[in-house]
């Protein structure tokens, strides 16, 4: 069974979860036998925010690794409750290849906030494909019962009362938005790109990864041990296993002090200063999604497969198991889905700051 409500071409996937002192730059932009190490840069002079208040961190050019080999019997063993099926398919992760990003660009230090698109919306006079085509989006209903649905769905929808405003929880201006499709996210990036004068959009995969990892090789950004989790992100634990027992072993082992979506950057951030890389919201990247990708990926600002049915997001949720919150964990779905778990970080190109 999978941790998301919407379909998926494999339904039992989880498919859908102060700044530091120095940030990260490459030390040099073509490829070597060895990656890059990475170069102390001030925090104050790589950061700034937008004309809507959202805050970008400069990501360094440079190169990495990028996906997983770890072996089934080697994720067993550090996720002990994790169906052998599910650890097997992890295919779409391999082969780990090396990719050189070669431009260096602004990201979202935080997810999107419903503030931030409640502005967007009111500026724009665009409405949300959760109310433009009537079918609503995705929420908590505490009384639902998965079990007595056609899909067992974990959360009630679609439905025309939960949209991106009402996700049948309490979220204020400073949450993560969601319930945003895709198209949304991308509606968005184009809106301010007319208004800041300079291009916005969501990163690619390889974008995504390369700033969640921080110079890291680890499944999480601050360890290979689940456990960290708990401490530095906003996972499914034992208070979200409260709602849903049925899944209660696959829960971190404490509480992240966090029953839903937490206010973006309630958690310390990675070595770039970017917050809530996994865990909070799954967050769209601009790429379809191919499960063969990684084979024939160019190893030079890879832009992803030039069409396809899915588009690919990644970093996990409030929801996912700590399992699906590993860096190079792959999640997809449908343009025009929508969920409680999904939300988006936007990328701005290098351009003139004001």
């Amino acid at each position: 069974m999978s941790l998301i409500s919407c379909p998926t071409p494999r339904p039992w996937r989880d498919r859908l979860m102060p700044l530091a002192a120095a940030l990260l730059l490459a030390a040099c932009a073509a490829p070597s036998p060895q990656l890059a190490p990475p170069i102390a840069r001030q925090a104050a002079s790589a950061a700034f925010s937008d004309g809507i208040g959202m805050r970008f961190v400069r990501i360094p050019a440079g190169e990495f690794m990028m996906g997983s080999d770890e072996s089934p019997q080697a994720l067993a063993q550090a996720f002990p409750h994790a169906d052998p099926e599910r650890l097997a398919e992890l295919v779409d992760e391999r082969p780990v290849h090396r990719v050189r990003i070669t431009r260096d660009f602004w990201l979202g230090a935080h997810e999107v906030t419903v503030g931030q698109f409640r502005q967007f919306v009111a500026a724009s006079g665009y409405v949300p494909e959760s109310v433009r085509d009537g079918s609503g989006g995705y929420g908590f209903y505490p009384n639902y019962d998965p079990a007595h649905t056609e899909r067992a769905d974990l959360f009630e929808g679609r439905n025309p009362g939960y949209s991106w405003a009402n996700p049948g929880f309490t979220q204020t201006d400073s949450h993560p938005v969601i319930n945003v499709t895709w198209n949304d996210a991308t509606a968005m990036a184009k809106w301010l790109g007319e208004r800041e004068g300079v291009t916005y959009r969501l990163p690619t995969e390889a974008e995504w990864e390369y700033a969640a990892r921080g110079g890291t090789r680890t499944r999480f950004p601050a360890g290979d041990d689940p456990d960290v989790l708990l401490r530095t992100a906003n996972t499914f634990d034992r208070e979200a296993a409260l709602r849903w027992p049925r899944w209660r072993e696959q829960a971190g082992t404490g509480s992240d002090g966090h029953a839903f979506t937490a206010p973006v950057g309630s958690f310390a951030p990675n070595a770039f200063g970017l917050y809530d890389m996994v865990g909070n919201v799954w967050e769209w990247v601009a790429d379809w999604y191919d499960e063969a990708y990684y084979a024939h990926s160019p190893g030079v600002d890879p832009q992803g497969p030039a069409s396809g049915d899915v588009r690919v997001r990644r970093g996990g949720s409030w929801h996912s198991w700590p399992l699906y919150a590993r860096v190079a964990y792959r999640n997809y779905n449908t343009p025009q889905s929508r969920h409680v778990l999904g939300g988006f970080r936007l990328l701005r190109e290098q351009g003139l700051v004001r």
